[in-house]
């Protein structure tokens, strides 16, 4: 908004000439990140005295680690100040009118909207199960198949370069354009709609310590923002043909305007650092459904959008293995009626095992920025 708004106002030999730097995405980035941390960090105080006064506090489950239990009644769906702490700075400052940031944050605000019907039924019915889980589901593939059949069938409404690659696969540590796949619209399209209900829940499933899902979140979206970057990254050049110089050179996905994305990507990473003041051990705030689903679904849009559907599963390998690691439970004790992990998700086994929480966390964030810095080098190891 901020951009479309001041940005024709510049003149290069007045006094206005400073509003020029607004054409340049990498100061938008930043002015993003330091908006979303400051409304994070400043409004929070206000916000978790309002949630205790409104006695919105966590239910917790009967059957999980002792220790949780001094957590109940902590203040939670803390992330909808995290929803707003992202959507305020990417109004504020990317163009609204890119057809990637606006699909992205309409799924970060649908998502938004199942987790906080779910925590407020949580709250409200004093039980941890909150809105079934097929409803949650059905929620999600409605709103991210909407989001993504117009970003993928709307031809007139979206860059060409992207229509001409919207369908390729992007495999990790493949050249993009010397080895491309490419797969029928058909399948394609549920592929990524499933992407995104996936990864929107194995962020969600990871959310069970403080402070433990909102670190990978960071550093997934700041990864993210890399990729949105140099994908859209230009050097200026009136050539068409001679513009996405830096995409070309590193044999990734070029597509034009894609560099807005990154925005959203450095707003979530401000406003997770802001957060994190608040949510890390002993959390006075939890996120939340309303949070968790939120940011994974927006995660999956990012992945989907840069051409990293794959690397996704490397990048957010914690979301990943603690999504698995509920299937592979419930599914061992449906067909064996034995448990292969103490507790379900993954990081609830290593609290049976007298880990201490903190260590669990921090030891969680090592590994998810060793996976960052892995996929990150798929750059140039192609």
């Amino acid at each position: 908004m901020l951009y479309e708004l001041l940005y024709p106002l510049r003149n290069t030999s007045g006094w206005l000439g400073f509003l020029n730097v607004l054409r340049y995405v990498p100061f938008r980035i930043i002015a993003a990140t330091i908006t979303a941390l400051l409304i994070s960090f400043f409004v929070a105080p206000w916000f978790i005295r309002e949630l205790q006064r409104k006695q919105i506090g966590q239910v917790v489950r009967d059957d999980g680690p002792v220790s949780h239990q001094a957590k109940s009644g902590t203040p939670t769906m803390g992330g909808a100040l995290i929803l707003v702490s992202v959507l305020v700075p990417t109004v504020l400052w990317s163009d609204p009118r890119n057809v990637f940031v606006w699909a992205t944050a309409a799924v970060t605000v649908g998502y938004g909207v199942i987790g906080y019907l779910d925590d407020y039924l949580k709250i409200r019915l004093r039980n941890p199960k909150g809105l079934a889980g097929r409803y949650k589901l059905m929620g999600q593939f409605l709103i991210g198949g909407a989001a993504l059949s117009y970003v993928f069938l709307a031809k007139k409404h979206v860059p060409e370069d992207w229509w001409a690659i919207r369908t390729h696969l992007g495999v990790p540590f493949l050249a993009f354009h010397k080895h491309p796949i490419v797969v029928p619209i058909a399948i394609y399209l549920p592929f990524t709609v499933m992407v995104v209900v996936a990864m929107s829940n194995a962020v969600n499933l990871t959310d069970g310590l403080d402070g433990l899902a909102i670190g990978p979140v960071m550093i997934n979206a700041g990864t993210y923002l890399v990729w949105a970057y140099l994908a859209g990254a230009t050097l200026g050049i009136a050539n068409v043909s001679q513009r996405f110089v830096v995409a070309r050179y590193l044999d990734i996905p070029a597509v034009e305007n894609l560099g807005e994305l990154s925005i959203y990507c450095g707003a979530i990473v401000g406003a997770g650092m802001g957060f994190l003041w608040y949510n890390t051990y002993p959390a006075q705030v939890f996120m939340g459904d309303v949070g968790a689903l939120s940011l994974g679904g927006g995660l999956g849009m990012c992945a989907i959008f840069t051409k990293n559907e794959l690397l996704s599963i490397v990048l957010g390998g914690v979301f990943f293995v603690e999504a698995v690691s509920v299937l592979v439970q419930v599914t061992s004790y449906k067909l064996t009626k034995k448990r292969i992990f103490l507790m379900a998700p993954i990081h609830h086994h290593f609290e049976k095992k007298g880990w201490a929480e903190p260590k669990i966390i921090v030891r969680f964030w090592i590994i998810s920025i060793l996976l960052a810095l892995i996929s990150l080098s798929s750059l140039k190891l192609r």
